[in-house]
């Protein structure tokens, strides 16, 4: 029977990270949000670190988010502006969530193997 206290739920890994999706939303839509970006992204980093997801390999591919040198590591098209022209800032912004929700998706891949293992016995095979 999960969550049989009430006035407890627990919060999972994939939830924590949709909440920084959520914070990282909000500062987007800001423009000089440096003190409150630098914040969230040790407070991010912290969440990949203790998370481990893929053996660091989520925490490197967000620091390269952070400088916006991301793009082949998250799968973004690499735009055909010139250099000059580019918005450093929002790029290193889309790169950041991009990480996020790739960090998403590997967990809810490895929740369902999780789930799967723990599910009991496999109905295919009769027990011994």
């Amino acid at each position: 029977m999960p969550n049989t206290n009430a006035s407890f739920a627990p919060v999972g890994r994939i939830n924590r990270l949709e909440e920084q999706i959520q914070k990282l939303a909000v500062l987007m839509h800001e423009d000089a949000a440096s003190e409150r970006l630098g914040a969230f992204d040790d407070e991010t980093e912290q969440l990949l670190v203790n998370l481990n997801c893929q053996d660091g390999t989520w925490v490197e591919t967000y620091k390269y988010a952070m400088l916006g040198e991301a793009e082949a590591m998250v799968n973004m098209p690499e735009s055909a502006q010139e250099a000059m022209v580019r918005d450093r800032y929002r790029k290193s912004l889309q790169q950041r969530r991009q990480v996020l929700l790739g960090c998403v998706g590997y967990l809810v891949e490895v929740e369902a193997l999780e789930a799967k293992a723990l599910g009991g016995e496999d109905p295919e095979d009769p027990p011994l």
